[in-house]
């Protein structure tokens, strides 16, 4: 994903402060998903869309879900989180196509 200038956009979250940040339990993920799991991790850390972080205040899991085709997609469980975000009057349904038209 390419880099965005923070002075085109900015986004944070809206955390209420008296919520105390949440450490999700780890889940166990299935063997035969494993692989695929390591393998999209690997993806994404080569091409820096995601680091590794040390002392987290909120950790969420990672989850693989099976789509349509029988492949698995990699999600994150924000489930936490977003039970302490106030909830956004003006929400950006396709924030995907938004922020790739202001990377070009």
């Amino acid at each position: 994903m390419p880099k965005i200038n923070l002075e085109v956009i900015f986004h944070n979250l809206n955390v209420n402060p008296n919520v105390s940040p949440t450490k999700q339990k780890k889940k166990n993920i299935a063997s035969e998903k494993q692989q695929t799991l390591e393998e999209e991790v690997n993806k994404l850390l080569k091409i820096g869309f995601i680091w590794e972080v040390y002392y987290p205040k909120w950790l969420a899991n990672v989850i693989m879900i099976k789509k349509i085709n029988e492949k698995c997609k990699l999600c994150v469980d924000f489930t936490d989180l977003n039970k302490a975000c106030s909830k956004d009057s003006y929400p950006f349904l396709h924030i995907h196509k938004l922020v790739d038209e202001t990377s070009r």
